[in-house]
């Protein structure tokens, strides 16, 4: 992006794994000007943090670890043509695919024929958890320590204890016992792992204590962390540690959508979108973790990928009007178990539209075994809670003719 060059096709907003596969996508369909906007110093997302494997599978057939997987990413958007803008955050979304951006040229103003938004998420802090006690040194969340692991010689404990169990926990949890740091404890406020049940015998292995439907209430310590106060099935207890890792937990970054008054999905606390990948806000596009709290690399990759083809349709005028009426999905006999579902509407079909979301992606927040009610459609489901199910995408309720 040039000082004087404030127009574009297609603007893309993070560089994560969607946002960098379909700016690549969109160079190969044909689309000639795409500028990728991060507000870091490197492109690449979260992948360029991971020192850790497996990634490149879906991608490339291959095993990578996260920051060869980044780069491999930002080489192939750069041979393709694609213009990457770092350190350049952006500040508002505005009608019509315009933006406000700042960068060290300061100040400006960005508009694109489509924009498509695509900034991932982040772990939920300390402070959304309302953990009490003390402010130390020590206390983190997943991403701070890899970036510690990549980009540090020194880490700043040697006894944390991580919080929480999803994939990103056990993680930390390798990424630590790598560099020479043994944890005190994994904490999980479940009765379960979140994760799969192979994942459950790895703090064993390691020799790190794993204790369930316990949470952490306090922080101790002055300049450096020395003890948590745990709550678990015998009640108040207190573990000596050094540090503590905050795990897991996503959800979308998406203080810029609430800023600038996007719709939001008071479940899935992204944008709603259409099977398009399509928000209300005309020229706007999503794809990758800023829908959904968190989904691998390889998902996203791929989600970007399809919601390229929808833009250039659209580009082309190819994509019918976006409904405005919200589809949900229902669980018979419970308010709660269904976290989110998406595409939470459904626009009308199209000859020469292609579809990005083509099954509809449902998260529990409980186990649940039973019906599942999708517009006039009953679907019958077993899960366990934060399982990706894919159900069948339902009809449009309205015909293209029927929109103006």
């Amino acid at each position: 992006m040039t000082d004087t060059q404030l127009n574009f096709d297609v603007i893309v907003v993070g560089s994560g794994p969607a946002g960098l596969s379909a700016a690549i996508e969109l160079k190969r369909l044909g689309v000639g000007s795409v500028l990728v906007v991060e507000r870091e110093k490197h492109a690449g997302g979260i992948p360029r943090h991971c020192l850790h494997s497996p990634y490149g599978m879906r991608e490339w057939n291959r095993l990578m670890f996260g920051p060869a997987y980044a780069r491999r990413l930002t080489q192939d958007a750069l041979k393709a043509g694609v213009d990457i803008h770092c350190e350049t955050t952006v500040t508002a979304l505005k009608p019509d695919g315009e933006i406000e951006v700042s960068s060290n040229a300061g100040l400006q103003t960005l508009t694109g024929r489509a924009v498509l938004l695509a900034m991932g998420a982040r772990e939920t802090s300390r402070s959304a958890l309302l953990i009490g006690g003390t402010k130390p040194k020590g206390v983190m969340n997943t991403a701070t320590l890899q970036n510690y692991a990549a980009f540090s010689d020194d880490m700043p404990f040697k006894r944390p204890v991580i919080v929480g169990t999803e994939l990103v926990s056990f993680s930390a949890l390798i990424t630590c016992r790598s560099h020479g740091i043994k944890p005190a404890a994994m904490l999980e406020a479940n009765t379960r792992i979140t994760t799969r049940f192979p994942c459950y015998l790895t703090p064993k292995a390691m020799g790190v204590p794993l204790f369930l439907s316990t949470q952490i209430v306090q922080i101790h310590g002055k300049r450096q962390v020395e003890a948590v106060t745990v709550i678990g099935p015998s009640g108040p207890d207190t573990l000596q540690c050094d540090g503590v890792i905050f795990t897991g937990g996503f959800r979308p970054e998406n203080a810029l959508l609430r800023s600038s008054d996007f719709d939001l999905d008071s479940g899935s606390l992204g944008p709603k979108i259409d099977q398009y990948g399509r928000v209300r806000e005309p020229g706007y596009f999503c794809a990758g973790n800023i829908l959904r709290g968190v989904e691998t690399a390889g998902w996203c990759w791929n989600e970007g990928r399809k919601v390229a083809h929808c833009i250039v349709a659209g580009l082309q005028g190819n994509l019918p009007p976006r409904t405005q009426v919200d589809i949900s999905a229902q669980a018979s006999g419970s308010d709660h178990a269904i976290k989110f579902s998406l595409p939470q509407a459904i626009s009308p079909s199209a000859p020469k539209a292609p579809v990005a979301f083509d099954k509809l992606q449902l998260r529990l927040s409980d186990k649940y075994t039973g019906n599942v009610v999708i517009g006039t459609t009953t679907h019958r489901i077993s899960s366990k809670p934060e399982r990706r199910i894919l159900l069948p995408l339902p009809q449009s309720p309205f015909s293209s003719k029927a929109l103006p």
